[in-house]
């Protein structure tokens, strides 16, 4: 190694130095601001709220410069006629003087280390990538993209790309973020507007996840005020994907940010049952709606003759006229059911009031009725009274939860007679059942069932009386007025307020229950939230009615949909995205990602074959590398479970501290379930994740659920697959092994 590059390498390590020390005093310094927010003394509710706000804040802020430790600088750039060099990383850091040592990645000024190339420098002679480990610079290698500025006396180190450096790496069994390689492609992506609904479409390994997180990274930057205080949803397709994506946002220092599957949109919820793939399909249906909307409506009951009911020894009737137009005045207020239910009953107590003012009131020389309105008034508080008629009520107009709507819906034959009239008889004997549990498929239905129903009186046992939540509003405007903090570090549009986390009635819940709560947490626990952004990845996989969830929880219909519709599990998936959001009418955009990153070209040359066999129209993914690996075959003869974990162990030896992952049908995951040495999974459980090595096994049972789900599986390894199967396979592609 000559002495010029000793020297350049020891320069830069000097100035990873300068920046780890910098950050060692920000995050002490937030660290003192913590210490003496904690100390505060309060003597009120509007101080404890806004030592509770300082607190969360300096707690927010010091998370996110513990996540920006590793890699917290990876690229520099090297101007024409500038000899003073940029430094990129996962956050900005300016010194006590308010000099820029270091520019976010997300910053417009950062961009340029994404765009700049040999073919369109942009003024920039050379790209440095910087790869630490720790507080350590591990290697450097550049890029000199603008061969006639450089004179040739500079030092230039390294030959090995970044980007392949990435894709060559080990996995670790979590994803890594792609802030130091991102592409060109995936750059244009990742900083489109924030309105609309924008459709990353892309094969396997086109990096759509990760472009949908960095995405969701540079949204919370650009529009911090706009998002921070609604949060960010993340929707994945299943738990084992949620983990492998876990850490990549806080890495990037972002944490406003709720991960959940569709099986977890309804706070409260466990939806573990077990239901066939035919009655999921039935409830992911779109007509579903209208099919919770009429068993809604069929619970508003008339009764077809009057029912006496008897208050004070006198028969009195509910009078189906009389019930008919409390009804349609009910329904005419546009609320809620349950929200709806207070109008219904209070006219029906007024027509019993009436009646029985009638009976007792009556002159009995014949003149007019001897009470007026104040006593039919007082009758109708006293008859509302009555435990026996406010229960005749209550059963044609009851109030209903979500579950008990639904539980009565499926265990009956009559109510999906009448509600699921649209549905054939067939559908309708596969969503009957008895009560116990909920499916995933479940999910959307409470959903559209909660919607129409509305919130339920006795849940609102805790709900703040008109005082408290006048008190509340009172604490939170002189917070507004009064709040003034002093952060040297952090940009005033950075500072988090009162308002921004606590509402009025949260705020009137703390005069009970003190323990503050972040954006996140209050948006998990409440299925109303409304969030700034949505993200929903492998979303080919959504039904009609999970669609109809998420759209309520984004009103401004602010989206970006990641998905491959060539990956779908449905037998029933759509043949274009067109089919997904024409029908709502809704406005959309699709983006293109057209080279495959994680998927060698060994592996794509049989993958392709599957695909030919699937969609002859969809774009077929360019590999950029190969990994020097072809495919495998073995035919296992005697105990199949035995030779896989063999072959399993014999993976695990090969790419030493990588993953190898065994990806089959359910049936021969349960029977292999024992090898540890490799994590062993469904096709289903393996979307949106990658190994170093796969073994698939069974391919021609895989395919025989659907050709989609082979594909899925034979694209999962970024180095290495085997196939194992008990007879030679006939799949499309297997001729080349």
């Amino acid at each position: 190694m000559s002495a010029a590059i000793i020297r350049a390498l020891e320069s830069e390590q000097s100035r990873l130095d300068r920046l780890y020390a910098r950050l060692d005093e920000v995050r002490g310094r937030a660290e003192e601001r913590l210490d003496d927010s904690r100390r505060k003394h309060v003597e009120n509710e509007q101080e404890l709220s806004q030592r509770d706000a300082e607190t969360h804040f300096h707690r927010r802020r010091i998370a996110q410069l513990d996540a920006v430790e590793e890699g917290l600088c990876f690229g520099r750039l090297d101007y024409i006629g500038d000899d003073r060099p940029m430094y990129l990383g996962r956050i900005g850091l300016h010194d006590e003087g308010g000099e820029q040592l270091l520019v976010d990645w997300r910053s417009e000024a950062g961009r340029r280390f994404y765009l700049a190339t040999a073919a369109s420098p942009s003024g920039v002679r050379r790209r440095r990538h910087l790869h630490t480990k720790g507080r350590r610079l591990a290697s450097v290698n550049d890029e000199v993209l603008d061969l006639e500025a450089a004179d040739g006396s500079e030092s230039t180190i390294g030959s090995e790309g970044a980007l392949m450096a990435a894709l060559d790496a080990a996995r670790t069994g979590h994803m890594r973020d792609i802030v130091a390689t991102i592409q060109a492609e995936q750059d244009r992506i990742i900083r489109a507007p924030l309105e609309g609904i924008m459709i990353v479409d892309g094969a396997p390994g086109t990096g759509k996840t990760a472009v949908a997180l960095h995405r969701a990274a540079y949204l919370l930057y650009e529009h911090r005020e706009q998002l921070q205080r609604r949060g960010v949803l993340i929707i994945g397709p299943g738990k084992q994907f949620l983990r492998y994506i876990s850490e990549v946002l806080p890495g990037l220092a972002e944490t406003d940010v709720l991960l959940r599957t569709p099986a977890q949109l309804f706070p409260g919820i466990t939806a573990d049952r077990p239901e066939s793939e035919a009655v999921a399909a039935v409830k992911g249906r779109a007509v579903m709606a209208g099919v919770i909307a009429s068993a809604v409506a069929d619970r508003e009951i008339v009764p077809r003759d009057a029912q006496p009911v008897y208050y004070e020894g006198h028969t009195l009737w509910l009078r189906p006229e009389k019930i008919t137009a409390a009804r349609d005045a009910a329904r005419e207020t546009g609320l809620p059911h349950n929200e709806a239910r207070d109008t219904f009953h209070k006219r029906v107590i007024a027509d019993l009031a009436m009646q029985y003012a009638d009976i007792i009131g009556e002159d009995p020389l014949g003149g007019e009725n001897l009470l007026g309105l104040e006593d039919r008034a007082t009758f109708a508080a006293e008859i509302a009274t009555d435990p026996v008629i406010r229960g005749e009520i209550e059963q044609l107009w009851p109030e209903l939860t979500a579950t008990d709507l639904l539980d009565d819906l499926f265990a009956s034959r009559a109510l999906l007679a009448s509600a699921a009239a649209v549905l054939s008889k067939e559908e309708r004997r596969l969503l009957q059942r008895e009560p116990g549990g909920w499916s995933e498929a479940d999910v959307p239905l409470l959903d559209e069932a909660a919607e129409h129903l509305g919130e339920v009186e006795r849940d609102r046992g805790a709900a703040l009386d008109a005082e408290q939540i006048a008190y509340a509003e009172d604490v939170l405007s002189i917070s507004t007025g009064s709040a003034s903090f002093d952060f040297e570090d952090e940009a005033e549009s950075e500072i988090l307020m009162a308002t921004d986390l606590v509402d009025a009635a949260l705020l009137g819940e703390r005069q009970v229950d003190q323990k503050f709560v972040s954006v996140a947490e209050r948006a998990a626990a409440d299925r109303r939230w409304i969030f700034g952004h949505v993200i929903v990845d492998e979303a080919q996989e959504l039904s009609p009615m999970v669609w109809r969830a998420l759209l309520r929880r984004c009103v401004a219909r602010s989206f970006t949909v990641a998905g491959d519709l060539a990956q779908s599990g449905n037998a029933a998936a759509p043949g274009s995205w067109a089919e997904v959001f024409d029908s709502s009418e809704l406005s959309w955009r699709a983006e293109q990602l057209t080279v495959s990153y994680r998927t060698p070209a060994e592996i794509m040359a049989v993958a392709t074959r599957v695909l030919d066999a699937i969609d002859a129209e969809a774009p077929r993914p360019q590999p950029v590398r190969s990994s020097g690996h072809e495919p495998w075959l073995e035919i296992a003869s005697g105990r199949l479970a035995d030779r896989v974990a063999e072959l399993a162990a014999g993976e695990s030896q090969t790419v030493g501290e990588g993953t190898v992952a065994i990806v089959t049908t359910p049936e021969l995951a349960a029977e292999l379930a024992w090898i540890d040495i490799a994590s062993v999974l469904t096709v289903k459980q393996a979307k949106g994740l990658e190994f170093d090595s796969v073994i698939v096994v069974d391919p021609d049972a895989i395919a025989a659920t659907s050709m989609r789900n082979l594909y899925v599986a034979l694209t999962r390894a970024t180095k290495r697959l085997g196939i194992v199967a008990a007879d030679k396979p006939a799949f499309p592609g297997a001729e080349v092994l």
